[in-house]
């Protein structure tokens, strides 16, 4: 298998991927990976490794000036190459585990949590007026936390077209109740639950903000017209995605301009969900309906 082959291996699909995780991250993770692969280092392991470089990012933001910012810049970027590659690895050596996906999914709400508070504390306590500053900092963080449930949702809804699944979300949902109500028999798995307590929260909101529900249902749309109708639209929701938030936190940190990655978030970023749910709508009325 050529380099390339193994490269487009450790991919999802490139329709769902974001524009900066494939000209940047994705290639830097696949080196690592590549590097650690003859290792015993599991998917899992390096989660847990891109945690610790998202939150010490969050932490040096607080700080509060432009050297620091670069050192979490910095800090930031390496987390998001780590995070890449967990799920490389996994799709390389097929050993991923659906609570190594809830732990992905966990560290990036920990990595957000303290990358605004982070931004809080080191930036708008600083500024001349810090009130105005840290509610636009926790409206930031609260369209942040929108916009990625809405790009999961359509990206996993793209996905289950794709490759003919059942919807990932249902399934995921039913699976860590049952887990969940076993853990707690036996007593102990504190961790564990603390991490399906997370999914729980997370689908729920996801579920609000898509107006779907835990109930399996036959898929309502034809494939083949559904990903051709979607697909570019797709690209668009990639725009609101962890990594292109991410990238522009990094790029506004070592211009010393967060007021301005807030400020896009929070006006730009909204008004591209806004308009992109209400082509969606659109687009879901004019796609030929499954045959049952």
């Amino acid at each position: 298998m050529s380099l390339f082959s193994e490269y487009k291996k450790t991919l999802k699909l490139a329709a769902v991927e974001e524009v900066f995780d494939l000209i940047f991250y994705r290639p830097l993770a696949f080196l690592f990976v590549k590097a650690i692969y003859p290792t015993n280092l599991t998917p899992n392991q390096i989660t847990m490794l891109s945690i610790m470089f998202g939150v010490a990012a969050g932490i040096v933001v607080g700080f509060g000036n432009s050297p620091w910012f670069i050192y979490a810049a910095l800090l930031f970027m390496t987390y998001n190459i780590l995070d890449c590659s967990d799920g490389q690895l996994a799709r390389l050596k097929n050993n991923g585990s659906e609570i190594g996906r809830l732990l992905d999914g966990f560290g990036d709400y920990i990595v957000s949590i303290f990358a605004y508070f982070g931004i809080g504390f080191g930036f708008a306590s600083y500024t001349d007026e810090p009130i105005l500053y840290w509610i636009l900092t926790a409206a930031a963080g609260a369209s942040n936390a929108v916009q990625a449930s809405l790009v999961d949702y359509h990206r996993n809804r793209y996905l289950d077209y794709a490759f003919n699944r059942e919807a990932l979300l249902e399934d995921s949902y039913n699976h860590f109740v049952e887990e969940n109500e076993r853990m707690k028999k036996e007593g102990g798995h504190y961790f564990d639950r603390f991490v399906i307590w997370t999914f729980f929260v997370y689908s729920k909101a996801q579920l609000i903000f898509s107006k779907s529900d835990t109930k399996k249902v036959e898929k309502k749309y034809d494939a083949k017209d559904f990903l051709k109708r979607n697909k570019v639209l797709m690209h668009f929701w990639t725009y609101l995605g962890p990594t292109t938030q991410w990238t522009l936190l990094i790029i506004f940190l070592i211009f010393n301009r967060i007021d301005l990655y807030l400020w896009t978030l929070v006006i730009i970023g909204n008004l591209l969900a806004a308009s992109l749910t209400v082509i969606q709508k659109r687009v879901n009325r004019n796609t030929k309906p499954a045959v049952l």
